[in-house]
């Protein structure tokens, strides 16, 4: 007997929908053959699910059984496609009507007992379900309230193997699960840390503020113990709070990689991502034999912080140079290529020198100067011109320390500002591709980005002066653009192009 069911498998972070064909045939000796580029985890289903099936109270087929996972041109991974084979088991025996399995999409990993375990990336399952037209999804239960954000779309939860058969064929009803949006984005949508934490470091703030209105690449240098971390961490909260649609398509990156919190069915915070500096290529850019997301997809839609910039190899920080500047990230292998997202602000930290404490008054710096060479010819050129704003972020002094609170710097306030000079933006390039300034093209900045008499001759002595090369140009044209933004004014001073230009004079140092 044939059984014909649909599930649904992974490519990257994508949901791909399969269609899950088992023939029980009436002879042959007890085998269960699985067919259509299955992994490892798909051909070791077959021992869990006759397990299963029969620890279910079910008859498991005598005969052999054939599995084919369509289209076969796919390569099928996970143990998602347990719940459904065993379920096309049950009906090849005629325990259950095939007619029962057409509607619906199902997946689950089964345990030996007849459990339903949960699978990653259930969040993507559930979108592709949606756009292949499906009404209904049968998931496991712990995996709902991930796939109930999706809009449109029926949620069934189930526990355990003998629960499905009974929903599927009709004998009982399973009530489905919705979440509430708006209830999840205001619990879950708060921020523990304050910018108002941070004493002192107003240039730093400021600096800070003008790279979250406009989105811009940011890199900070100073000795340890400086503030850096701190102003880095506190990032996220001036940012303007994460869309539905920002919020699903980073959701679905954790989800796929199991990185999801079990009890968090929506990411509604920005995600900050601090790799350590010995992370190698593939953890941060992404790949490995099964070409998996790295740390830049993790920071979809939220900040990648490499702290210790200099500290990371040379070749590793080449590899984020072109993601910075397409948003995306394409891992290329022999068999496939993926592209995985990875539209980041991207935040750096370094010391002066080895040791830190270059230029500072509070503990001697004992580097040589070919020390210091070595240390800071790890960043080279291209990429700092990839980063929009440089800033010196100095040590504290004892009685800044100690001040009390600056409620008027605290993240509310600043994050108000920054939300002002989104909506400007938003406005602008409404019928463009661009929605943030530190992503214009060249053909933009020169319609957006006009300056004034005297802006011009201080951006012409500043390319001269410092030697600052076309992409640096257009950096400086983008950054004073925001600074406008914040003055809420539509041209472009010249104060606000000295400003832009002063976040530059750290690429000449290093």
């Amino acid at each position: 007997m044939l059984a014909r069911l649909y599930s649904v498998t992974l490519e990257g972070i994508d949901g791909r929908i399969c269609e899950v064909e088992v023939d029980v045939a009436r002879g042959g000796f007890e085998k269960t053959i699985v067919v259509g580029l299955p992994d490892a985890a798909v051909k070791e289903s077959s021992e869990r699910v006759k397990s299963a099936v029969v620890n279910s109270g079910f008859a498991f087929p005598k005969t052999q059984s054939v599995v084919n996972l369509a289209p076969a041109n796919v390569r099928k991974e996970g143990p998602g496609f347990d719940l459904p084979i065993a379920l096309g088991m049950i009906a090849g025996t005629g325990a259950l009507k095939a007619e029962c399995l057409k509607d619906r999409l199902i997946v689950g990993e089964l345990a030996l007992d007849g459990r339903v375990r949960p699978v990653n990336g259930a969040l993507s399952m559930a979108m592709a379900t949606r756009e292949r037209g499906f009404t209904e999804i049968v998931l496991p239960q712990a995996n709902t309230k991930e796939a109930a954000v999706v809009q449109g779309l029926t949620v069934y939860g189930v526990e355990s193997l003998r629960e499905t058969v009974d929903f599927v064929a009709g004998q009982t009803t399973l009530d489905p699960v919705q979440v509430d949006l708006d209830l999840l984005f205001s619990v879950a949508g708060q921020y523990t840390q304050d910018f108002s934490d941070v004493r002192g470091q107003e240039a730093a703030k400021r600096a800070l503020t003008v790279a979250a209105a406009g989105g811009h690449n940011i890199i900070m240098i100073g000795p340890p113990g400086s503030g850096k971390t701190m102003l880095a961490q506190r990032l996220a909260t001036v940012l303007p709070p994460l869309s539905l649609a920002e919020s699903l398509e980073t959701t679905r990156i954790y989800s796929s990689m199991g990185l999801l919190d079990p009890a968090t069915s929506l990411m509604a915070t920005r995600p900050f991502r601090t790799p350590h500096h010995s992370s190698s290529g593939p953890a941060l850019v992404g790949g490995g034999p099964n070409a998996r997301p790295g740390e830049l997809s993790l920071a979809h839609h939220g900040i990648l912080f490499l702290d210790e910039f200099a500290e990371f190899p040379r070749q590793v920080l080449e590899m984020i140079r072109q993601p910075l500047e397409d948003g995306v990230v394409t891992v290329a292998r022999a068999k496939r290529t993926m592209t995985y997202p990875a539209q980041f602000m991207c935040v750096a930290s370094l010391n002066p020198c080895p040791c830190g404490y270059l230029g500072t008054d509070t503990k001697r710096c004992r580097c040589t100067p070919s020390q210091i060479e070595r240390y800071m010819s790890k960043v080279s050129g291209p990429l700092m011109d990839r980063m929009d704003i440089h800033i010196e972020v100095p040590a504290m002094d004892f009685s800044k320390l100690r001040a009390k609170k600056a409620v008027d710097l605290g993240s509310e306030k600043i994050r108000e500002h920054v939300l002002k000079a989104r909506q400007v933006q938003q406005s602008r390039f409404s019928e463009v591709v661009a929605r943030r300034n530190a992503v214009m093209s060249h053909r933009q900045v020169e319609q957006f980005c006009e300056l004034d008499e005297q802006g011009e001759m201080f951006l012409k002595n500043a390319m001269i002066q410092f030697g600052l090369s076309a992409r640096a140009h257009d950096k400086i044209c983008k950054v004073a653009r925001t600074i406008a933004d914040l003055e809420g004014v539509q041209t472009i001073l010249s104060d606000h192009v000295a400003e832009a230009i002063s976040y530059r004079r750290l690429d000449r140092r290093l």
